[in-house]
């Protein structure tokens, strides 16, 4: 019997948190996201997830929390106090790195005033405000709660509440968008100086809204139209996508999500989380948590639904998919670091791809060329 390969270096060790509950659910959201029926149950809640983490820390391993990073949903329906209490308590079980990047997902129209400032006081150092456009139509056709104002004052109150760290969540290619507005929605987002910006093209997904009616979205022309457009004018602000669909000024990309394009580990608590590990006996493992708030809530003990292992010849694709979505790619080294295998394992399909001219040599990296056409290049490691 072949031994499973052991990863040789344990990776940097993220978590992330998913709070489940929001406003109202969008027609294009395919997370697992549930509109409030009366008030939230905080306390209980937090009950679950402190008692949920004890049974993830033998993962830990010693290593340090590098990054958190508060999704849904909609977290910031959630109190301060909430927030306090969450990250105090974590603390005590986990050792947090001292330049942690702890990011917390807000939308406009779920905060009260003076919230932000709660957050900051517990221990949040970034925000990700899901704005998604600035135009009203788009705002509608999306689901939006929100308007153009409320998303201003949004990111004006961080701000003002002392977040210097905080990216812009804004989609292209909507129902009925031309080019121009989508142009018009990164210069509105950009004048407030965010550091980072999430900017994604809509996709329809199964089991959403939008799946069972879909919206009459942007031809393919259209859509390429606006991807040039927007990105000619992001690197002329001095924005450079170092992901597919992440800018950031310099230095300040989003550390938990290059922590996940560089397949490493994070831990996952909260209700439908998802997690990624690596074991000491040389495993490595996909693991979730209990999706629907009240079956997460009503457990007793570890809220682990189920987990799966990344099999050995399953690691390269695996491995491929994140750190290829990277502009700058990452160190040959790495893929041994994080797989447990030899880079000898992939040395046929890595020359032919440096052969066609999509991969760069002596680096694990697409070229402009193979950015483009990263789907068949990843199907080479199937």
């Amino acid at each position: 019997m072949t031994a499973t390969p052991a990863v040789t270096v344990y990776p940097p060790l993220s978590l992330y948190i998913h709070v489940p509950w929001c406003v109202r659910k969008c027609p294009y959201c395919d997370f697992n996201s549930h509109a409030t029926r009366g008030d939230i149950p905080e306390n209980a809640y937090l009950s679950a997830l402190l008692e949920d983490i004890e049974h993830d820390v033998s993962f830990v391993r010693n290593r340090p929390i590098q990054s958190i990073f508060i999704g849904g949903g909609t977290p910031s329906l959630m109190t301060s106090s909430f927030y306090q209490k969450l990250l105090a308590a974590l603390r005590e079980k986990l050792t947090f790195s001292p330049e942690a990047e702890i990011t917390l997902e807000a939308n406009p129209g779920t905060l009260e005033e003076g919230r932000y400032e709660g957050f900051r006081q517990a221990g949040i150092n970034r925000l990700s405000i899901g704005v998604q456009s600035f135009h009203p139509e788009h705002l509608q056709a999306l689901g939006r709660i929100h308007d153009a104002d409320a998303a201003h004052r949004a990111i004006e109150s961080a701000k003002a509440a002392g977040f210097d760290n905080y990216n812009v969540d804004l989609m292209h290619g909507l129902p009925g968008q031309t080019p121009e507005q989508a142009i018009d929605d990164l210069k509105q987002a950009l004048d407030h100086k965010p550091t980072h910006l999430s900017w994604y093209q809509l996709t329809i997904e199964p089991n959403t809204e939008f799946f069972s009616r879909p919206p009459h979205l942007p031809d393919d022309d259209k859509l390429w139209e606006i991807y040039r457009q927007g990105s000619e004018f992001l690197r002329e602000q001095g924005f450079d996508d170092y992901e597919v669909s992440a800018w950031s000024q310099p230095g300040r990309e989003s550390r938990h999500n290059l922590n996940y394009w560089r397949f490493g580990d994070y831990l996952a608590l909260g209700a439908g989380a998802h997690g990624k590990v690596s074991l000491a006996d040389g495993r490595i493992i996909r693991y979730w948590k209990t999706r629907q708030p009240e079956a997460y809530l009503n457990r007793i003990g570890s809220r682990t639904a189920g987990n799966e292992e990344i099999e050995p010849q399953e690691r390269p694709l695996e491995f491929m998919m994140n750190v290829l979505r990277l502009k700058q790619g990452v160190d040959e080294d790495l893929f041994t670091k994080r797989t447990g295998l030899p880079l000898s394992s992939v040395a046929v399909q890595l020359k032919q791809l440096r052969n066609q001219n999509l991969l760069v040599t002596n680096r694990i990296q697409t070229t402009a060329q193979g950015q483009r056409y990263l789907n068949s290049l990843l199907e080479k490691f199937l």
